[in-house]
């Protein structure tokens, strides 16, 4: 009950009590009576109140406990994503590892077929077949090739690589890399004035002759390297002789190199 209504019934009972001209005990009784209904009143007012406030309470708990609840979905959704993306990712790299796996199997047969096709010549010891900077090469002393300060490939020479060609031109899908290396002992002659033009000469020459014993023009290429890449520290003359070499380097396939990726810009 309002404040208004509590006023007009205790105008209601005074005047009641007035017009009757009752006695003082019951004047007082009513007015204790419209006290207790006041307090009652109020108390049914506080009451109120408090529900009030308690149902507002409950409604903020309820809101907190709506926006908690999203915001644990969400919490949940987003580390499903990661997972999934982590998963993803790792599976890619497992995918990647694979491949480069079987790549490396199909180079390590490449290497057995080749040694075994040159297992004579190796034993020989006219070759030397070996893994170098993650490549595979075929590698000929300059001293069975060549006389000393010359690019034109002597007759033993030519009988060793006319038996290197025999070999590699049954690898039709391979590519090969013919490389001349010298030692560090400077060259200065009117035909080569500085040992790079002489290792390329030299890597020219056994080029020429494999194109002309059979090797496709197209699965081979020539370079020379002077004394930038030894094998051996030149501080002897054996070290040297291991240094003045040519090599027939097995170029990789792109299906044997790592995937690059691109970042976009």
């Amino acid at each position: 009950m309002n404040r208004v209504a509590r006023i007009i019934v205790v105008l209601t009972l005074a005047v009641a009590v007035a017009g009757c001209l009752v006695k003082k005990s019951t004047h007082q009784k009513a007015l204790d009576h419209v006290a207790e209904l006041e307090g009652r009143i109020a108390a049914l007012e506080k009451e109120e109140a408090d529900r009030r406030a308690t149902l507002k309470q409950l409604e903020e708990q309820l809101g907190q406990a709506r926006g908690d609840l999203d915001s644990t979905t969400r919490t949940k959704e987003e580390e499903l994503t990661r997972i999934r993306g982590e998963k993803e990712a790792t599976q890619t790299e497992l995918d990647e590892l694979r491949r480069q796996r079987d790549a490396q199997d199909k180079r390590l047969a490449a290497y057995r077929e080749l040694q075994q096709k040159f297992r004579a010549l190796v034993d020989s010891g006219k070759l030397e077949i070996g893994f170098r900077n993650g490549q595979m090469v075929v590698k000929l002393p300059s001293s069975i090739l060549f006389a000393s300060g010359a690019s034109e490939l002597s007759d033993a020479g030519k009988a060793a690589l006319g038996d290197v060609v025999k070999v590699l031109v049954e690898f039709k899908d391979r590519r090969f890399l013919i490389a001349g290396h010298t030692d560090n002992v400077p060259i200065k002659t009117r035909k080569f004035p500085n040992n790079w033009v002489l290792s390329t000469a030299r890597a020219v020459s056994v080029l020429e002759f494999m194109i002309g014993a059979g090797m496709p023009p197209a699965s081979v290429a020539a370079a020379g390297y002077a004394d930038q890449d030894p094998v051996a520290v030149n501080d002897s003359e054996p070290n040297k002789e291991l240094n003045r070499r040519i090599e027939i380097i097995l170029v990789p396939n792109l299906s044997e190199l790592p995937q690059l990726t691109t970042d976009a810009p």
